[in-house]
């Protein structure tokens, strides 16, 4: 008979952070080097040093306030209502002053879709082209709605099925055979057995019979063990959200099963110009702070030079509709955008007076566009001397482009 798993019993003890390999003889040799690894570990790093802080740190306070000032209803093991997570996403003033920042610019329909699924029983899928925030928006719905953004299954074409349900510490399990004490449970069972939320990034890179192990766990809520003649029973707050682009090749499509398992959320390209800067500033602004970059408004002209290109060549019409264009192979994602600006701002502080300029910007934007050196080069070439030249304005960064062109 099937027993459900306590929740504790599914934690992996300290001896089970590092599994052992699958060979057996190589058990011993792989237990030697986790503790001289252990041994000579680096100190963790002072609280604000991480390059990149997950998200309900780096918003630790915006969540607190919310959370704090929150009157409203919430689902069971929800940190905050879902009113307060869409406004932690779309941003808003507290009735104490406190502002919260926008960490998603797009239509508030689409946020408040997003989080009324979590609400139930479905699944959500974000979906939408490379750069439109999947991730991001992923990261920061779970740090809202379970306070841990970190039970994270990364997609690849290598991911096991292990990586969904469960592994085991070889050692152990070679020792004493399979028990509770040599499983190791995955990010998706963990969010199971606490209720919280777990989420899969690139869910269309995971082989497909891997995909389907979703199924299971989705529709009946629970993660069978058949070697322990057990299982793993979700409890109230778990949900899942996985990410997936419809613009990548070489992807695995999902199985209609398991697509109706999932309620789809559309994430578009943000509807104008001056959105899209502001995202890309917006954005800029963050990493460059963590970098001790240039500040974002001394540069503001070149990022709206940045945006309006990529989208000028990602629509394939120029801004005012007059001129019709060739689209080049690459993605000109909003993602893409903030990497140009960000290395603009690198190359401005080392290596210029810390101002962003047309030069700055010019080489990154090359990189972005010209995928295919051979028909990438004639469309960017064509775009130069038929837009760029030709615009008023726009002479130093006409130049800039032609010297890193040439």
């Amino acid at each position: 008979m099937s027993v459900s798993v306590d929740p504790t019993s599914v934690d992996p003890s300290p001896h089970q952070s590092e599994p052992a390999p699958t060979s057996g003889g190589a058990a011993g040799a792989a237990g030697a080097r986790t503790a001289t690894a252990t041994a000579t570990a680096p100190s963790a790093p002072d609280a604000g040093e991480e390059l990149r802080p997950h998200a309900e740190d780096a918003f630790a306070a915006e969540l607190a306030a919310l959370a704090a000032q929150d009157d409203r209803p919430r689902p069971a093991r929800w940190r905050m209502s879902p009113w307060a997570v869409a406004t932690y996403l779309l941003g808003g003033t507290l009735p104490d002053g406190t502002v919260i920042t926008p960490k998603y610019v797009g239509p508030r329909r689409i946020v408040e879709v997003a989080v009324t699924t979590l609400a139930t029983d479905r699944a959500l899928l974000l979906l939408g082209v490379p750069g439109t925030a999947k991730t991001w928006v992923s990261e920061h719905l779970a740090a809202a709605v379970s306070g841990d953004s970190t039970l994270l299954v990364q997609g690849t074409a290598g991911t096991p099925e292990e990586a969904i349900r469960y592994g085991w510490n070889y050692a152990q399990l070679l020792a004493h055979g399979p028990s509770r004490d040599a499983l190791v449970p995955s990010p998706v069972m963990r969010a199971m057995a606490e209720g919280m939320t777990a989420r899969v990034e690139e869910l269309t890179r995971i082989p497909a019979d891997v995909q389907d192990t979703l199924i299971t766990i989705l529709s009946e809520k629970n993660l069978p063990i058949p070697e322990l003649g057990s299982e793993v029973q979700a409890v109230r707050g778990f949900n899942l959200i996985a990410t997936a682009n419809d613009r990548d090749r070489g992807v695995n499509d999902l199985s209609s099963a398991l697509r109706r398992r999932f309620n789809t959320v559309v994430l578009p390209l943000p509807e104008s110009a001056d959105a899209e800067v502001e995202i890309v500033s917006r954005r800029v602004d963050q990493i460059g702070r963590s970098l001790d970059l240039p500040a974002v408004p001394d540069g503001i002209d070149e990022i709206r030079r940045v945006v309006t290109v990529f989208r000028e060549l990602r629509d394939g019409v120029t801004a005012d509709g007059r001129t019709k264009l060739k689209s080049p192979s690459g993605t000109l994602s909003t993602a893409e955008a903030i990497s140009v600006v960000t290395n603009g701002l690198a190359l401005a502080a080392h290596f210029g007076d810390g101002v962003l300029r047309a030069g700055d910007v010019a080489a990154g934007i090359l990189g972005a566009v010209v995928r295919d050196p051979a028909a990438d080069r004639v469309i960017w070439q064509e775009y130069l001397e038929a837009v760029v030249r030709e615009r008023d304005g726009w002479k130093d960064f006409y130049r800039a482009c032609r010297e890193v062109s040439a």
